[in-house]
């Protein structure tokens, strides 16, 4: 899958610096190619990204490709949003979401973040 404009395609190489050492929220997809759910909340996802570019990271990781982060995050299903804010979890969704859902939650962590 190639990248979009705006979200990040995240490896065990580039995982600290996008994430753990951000100045902006992430909200880190965890996906696989074969899950059906992974699918539905592929467009929410990229839509994200261009609603929140430069103010928030939006980036997908492929469970399939990077294992060891997704046990380290205990990813049990997929699809699962993790969001960091200052390198930390700050909260966690597993399965399909809807969008003003994922909305409202970026939009707190940017308002955080902007508040700090």
């Amino acid at each position: 899958m190639a990248d979009s404009a705006t979200y990040l395609t995240l490896t065990a190489k580039n995982f600290e610096a996008e994430v753990l050492k951000s100045n902006v929220p992430v909200m880190v997809d965890f996906w696989a190619a074969w899950c059906g759910p992974c699918r539905i909340m592929n467009p929410i996802v990229e839509e994200l990204a261009d609603t929140f570019a430069g103010r928030a990271k939006v980036a997908k990781l492929n469970v399939d490709e990077e294992d060891a982060l997704a046990l380290q995050y205990n990813v049990n299903a997929i699809p699962t949003l993790i969001f960091f804010q200052n390198g930390k979890r700050v909260d966690t969704v597993e399965g399909v979401i809807a969008k003003e859902a994922l909305v409202a939650r970026m939009e707190a962590l940017v308002t955080a973040n902007s508040a700090v």
